[in-house]
């Protein structure tokens, strides 16, 4: 039977190997998700200016018209409220 020191010491190294070894899967997973990450990353999109659009006759505002089909339709839905 070993020493109490001996059993100590052999527990020390299982541990710190133990710990060496979550601490390099932990990498390599960390390292594996940046990777995947950045490989698969979304394309960035460029915002269109208005001659690339066809809407530079557009009229960016809203219509009157439909201001008031929306305030009528809120008010006719809180009169059956």
């Amino acid at each position: 039977m070993n020493s109490i020191s001996e059993q100590i010491v052999e527990s020390f190294g299982i541990m710190l190997l133990g710990m060496g070894l979550v601490f390099v899967f932990l990498t390599v997973l960390i390292l594996g998700v940046k990777l995947v990450a950045w490989r698969f990353a979304p394309l960035p999109i460029t915002p269109k200016t208005p001659a690339e659009n066809g809407s530079a006759t557009q009229n960016q505002g809203v219509d009157p018209k439909m201001v008031a089909v929306i305030t009528a339709a809120i008010e006719q839905y809180r009169a059956k409220a």
